[in-house]
């Protein structure tokens, strides 16, 4: 009976081998940055394993994509450590669930695919922004140090702080060990296929581990304070403030990153195999219901995360079963081995993050985007700029501002062509689509035109012809036509 019994199950789940195998990979590759993104976030480091494996189970088991695995992201790690600063951890909860009910709203409303309308180099800038804030806050984590609040005061800080850290021997040592793990990290990839097997961030992280215990280095490393007792379901009161305008702003900044980036994430990991192909109105309600487990978990906010989604690809998964198993495994992981957190170099888990930071930051893209569209790099660097300087809100808002106004700046080209033949009348064509952002230019060509002789202005060649522009030229022909002179003829458009 048990080949008959294997047969079966061999027919109800054809891929399940490949699918427990790339579970495995995708787990040894989620659980330090679980850890460390929670760390970097200022929040238990417990709380980074809760949302991976809600990202697993809760998502993984929702239609939407079949192959990209959800979890804590260092894309949000920024925004979460100023929400957490400013408004408390308990109202991080409230804040996650608000964003889940707002994500599942969308894609209720079917929106989840004009989350791709969105200016790519809007969502690098974005990306990079965070990269460098992530990146100036974690080499403050390498030498020991807190640092400060805002972006720019991180970044004017970090020469004193490595000043200050050369006459400490625990901060050297902390440096030395989160150096160690970058260059592990970076040295990774270029080792035999073989070695490799084991994931980049694990190694590096086991090996940090595994130095500072042997050398017995004063470095700190993760509280812990068990899973139920970091667990902290937000309290009634903490949606007391929902109307505030900077709660609101960071709902509304969480809602917008993380679903942006799930999605294009979607995109990403969809190039990377032939199956299924994402439903972007699901994927985004499969967010929302995770985010929202999530919140009233009290927990970090999830989005996909294409480090893990390629790795899943790349292990050989077939079917979403890889990615509910690997948030079991987390799960398991966090129930029966908590205390090996106190074990992990918080150095160690900076250095994983100061690398992931270093990534997000796409160097080649934007040259590539100078090369052929000097426009959408200047939004890029404009974008990542601003949330250095500014903030996470404030710089997507003025990157999305950008990309609006370069559109509608590219979309209204009109051609004014003058047939001028010395004397008589003077015929103008107008061509293209007429708007308020090139009337200057327009309205001085007109201007121009010889005032002592009849104009025949033709309008035929307009496809688009907005209230402003149409005014300013009611208002140039009324001028024009003075005494002495035939009144402007205007041949509408059709």
């Amino acid at each position: 009976m048990q080949p008959l019994v294997d047969h079966t199950r061999a027919q109800r789940f054809p891929h399940l081998r490949q699918d427990i195998a790339a579970s495995l990979v995708v787990f040894l590759v989620a659980l330090p940055l679980c850890v460390g993104v929670a760390v970097a976030s200022g929040v238990p480091a417990e709380l980074g394993l809760v949302t991976g494996v809600v990202g697993g189970i809760v998502t993984g088991l929702m239609p939407g994509s079949s192959l990209q695995v959800s979890g804590p992201a260092a894309g949000l790690t920024v925004l979460v450590f100023e929400a957490v600063r400013e408004l408390g951890l308990p109202a991080l909860g409230g804040i996650v669930l608000a964003t889940g009910v707002l994500q599942l709203l969308l894609g209720g409303l079917k929106l989840g695919r004009w989350f791709r309308a969105i200016s790519v180099s809007v969502v690098e800038g974005m990306l990079a922004g965070i990269g460098l804030v992530l990146i100036a806050g974690q080499l403050y984590s390498l030498a020991g140090s807190r640092a400060p609040a805002s972006g720019l005061q991180k970044l004017a800080g970090l020469p004193g702080a490595l000043v200050d850290a050369a006459g400490s021997s625990r901060a050297l040592a902390s440096l030395a060990l989160g150096a160690g793990t970058v260059a592990v990290l970076v040295l990774w990839r270029r080792l035999p296929r073989r070695v490799r097997s084991v994931p980049g961030p694990l190694a590096a992280v086991g090996l940090a581990t595994l130095v500072a215990a042997v050398s017995g280095l004063p470095v700190a490393t993760v509280e812990v304070r068990g899973l139920l007792g970091a667990i902290q379901p937000p309290p009634l009161d903490a949606f007391g403030g929902s109307a505030g305008v900077g709660l609101f702003g960071t709902v509304v900044a969480f809602t917008l990153i993380a679903s942006a980036e799930s999605l294009f994430s979607a995109a990403a990991v969809d190039r990377m195999h032939d199956g299924p192909r994402t439903e972007y109105d699901r994927e985004l309600m499969a967010q929302g219901a995770g985010n929202a487990v999530c919140g009233l978990l009290g927990a970090l906010p999830m989005t996909a995360v294409i480090v893990r989604s390629a790795a899943n690809v790349h292990a050989g998964a077939r079917t979403r079963a890889s990615r509910v198993l690997h948030g079991v495994w987390l799960l398991l992981f966090a129930a029966l081995l908590p205390s090996a957190l106190a074990c992990l170099p918080v150095p160690a888990l900076a250095g994983v993050l100061v690398y992931s930071g270093a990534k997000l930051i796409p160097v080649r893209e934007l040259l590539a985007l100078w090369r052929g569209y000097r426009g959408e790099a200047l939004i890029l660097v404009v974008t990542a700029v601003s949330i250095v300087a500014v903030g996470m809100f404030e710089g997507v808002l003025i990157g999305l501002a950008l990309s609006v106004v370069k559109t509608a700046w590219q979309a209204s080209h009109v051609k004014l062509e003058v047939i001028d033949k010395g004397a008589g009348l003077v015929r103008a064509y107008l061509s293209g689509n007429a708007t308020f952002l090139r009337l200057p230019k327009i309205l001085a060509g007109l201007e121009a035109l010889p005032q002592d002789r009849p104009v025949e202005l033709d309008l035929s060649g307009l496809h688009h012809l907005d209230h402003a522009f149409h005014r300013a030229l009611e208002d140039w022909a009324h001028r024009h036509s003075g005494d002495g002179t035939e009144p402007v003829r205007l041949t509408p458009g059709g």
